[in-house]
């Protein structure tokens, strides 16, 4: 996997991070067939809850990259949304901090909890928030772990269902990776208007399992250059990805790399800052015409920079003028028909983002299924104190 034989990724500490990272078309297809056998159960469930009211908030939560989830799932589920909800992304974080900001009674809420173990203790508050303040509150709980608290909760609940992903996705490394992935394609599937189709499926699966096997010669050309910064960016629901991709990162580098994510736009307005001589800035360009524009003009004015930093731009198709402008390009789809949409393209641009983490990891000299050997950050949040709610 990855150039990397077995023998280095035990040694280093590294065959889950690995391991979790390459499964994921194999996780994705298993994860499409149990979704559509349980099709009929799951959306009536919802739409049941859609027909008892004249509006429906659906808050997706979670904390950190389970937070992200929701964050890059809501723009492409507003943007088909015809029927009387609103999506929203609020953090657990934010909730359990902050309830009567977030949480109100006299709005009929659904809240989606994405959770890999299911047992971080802000997940679990939400929840008991929700029930506590919000007088007509359904919850889904969308995790990698059926013994976790927040399954469990949900056991004998009429106004609640828990939806599985495969247990290979319940990583076992530090960072998620196949969990993340496969959460939101289980929550697009859900919550959508227009589901993928069998065949968008298979091409999406088809182009995962190519670029896992290709991207590994890019990356390796990007850890030629000794960077110790790096910036994500993307426009619309890919500037909410690059979130994911900076913490990943942040995650397997143990700090070491210092990494940032903005907006392709928003860069301009003081993140900039942060280039210097040994920046890395990856760009993952949108399919929509419009907003592409947006992503090629800072594409072009940091090929411009006269300095010594790098660009890495992710497209769907090969396109000249980016391969021109970019010291490297990665184009994720060679099929001859294009992907549905940018939701789409985000689930293959963020498989390059953790295997560069990974090897960067490897890089630095630190163990990818626990960088952070020394406690101060864990696998499942410690040292969470919870406040009773009055």
């Amino acid at each position: 996997m990855f150039n990397l034989m077995n023998e280095v990724l035990e040694e280093k500490s590294a065959v889950h991070t690995a391991r979790e990272i390459y499964q994921q078309p194999e996780v994705w297809q298993e994860l499409f067939y149990m979704l559509s056998e349980k099709r009929d159960t799951l959306k009536g469930f919802l739409d049941s809850i859609y027909a008892k009211h004249s509006q429906v908030r659906v808050i997706f939560t979670g904390a950190g990259t389970s937070a992200f989830a929701g964050d890059t799932l809501v723009p492409e589920l507003r943007r088909q949304n015809k029927k009387n909800i609103n999506f929203e992304a609020i953090a657990t974080t934010d909730i359990v901090s902050n309830p009567t900001t977030y949480l109100f009674a006299e709005s009929p809420t659904i809240m989606v909890s994405f959770a890999r173990s299911g047992n971080s203790p802000e997940s679990v508050a939400a929840v008991s928030l929700g029930e506590k303040l919000i007088n007509d509150f359904y919850q889904v709980v969308i995790t990698c772990n059926q013994n976790g608290q927040l399954a469990k909760n949900t056991q004998n609940d009429s106004r609640s269902m828990t939806v599985l992903t495969p247990e290979k996705a319940h990583d076992q490394g530090f960072a998620m990776t196949s969990s993340f992935t496969s959460m939101i394609i289980a929550a697009h599937t859900l919550f959508a208007e227009n589901e993928f189709t069998i065949s968008e499926a298979e091409q999406l699966i088809e182009s995962a399992t190519e670029l896992r096997d290709t991207v590994t010669g890019t990356v390796d050309d990007v850890l030629k250059f000794d960077f110790n910064r790096i910036v994500y960016l993307g426009s619309g629901l890919l500037s909410q990805l690059s979130h994911e991709a900076s913490l990943k990162m942040l995650e397997l580098s143990g700090g070491q790399v210092a990494a940032i994510h903005e907006s392709s736009l928003g860069f301009r307005h003081g993140p900039k800052s942060i280039l210097n001589e040994k920046s890395v800035t990856v760009l993952f360009m949108s399919r929509d015409p419009h907003t592409r524009k947006y992503d090629l003009d800072i594409l072009r004015e940091l090929a411009a920079d006269d300095s010594e930093m790098k660009v890495v731009a992710l497209t769907e198709k090969k396109d000249q003028e980016v391969e021109d402008l970019a010291d490297y390009t990665i184009t994720v789809n060679n099929n001859e028909e294009t992907l549905g949409n940018d939701f789409q393209l985000a689930l293959l641009y963020i498989m390059f983002a953790q295997t560069l983490a990974l090897k960067k990891s490897l890089q630095l000299g630190i163990t990818p299924d626990n960088p952070s050997p020394d406690g101060r950050v864990n696998r499942v949040v410690q040292g969470v104190t919870i406040y009773d709610y009055e």
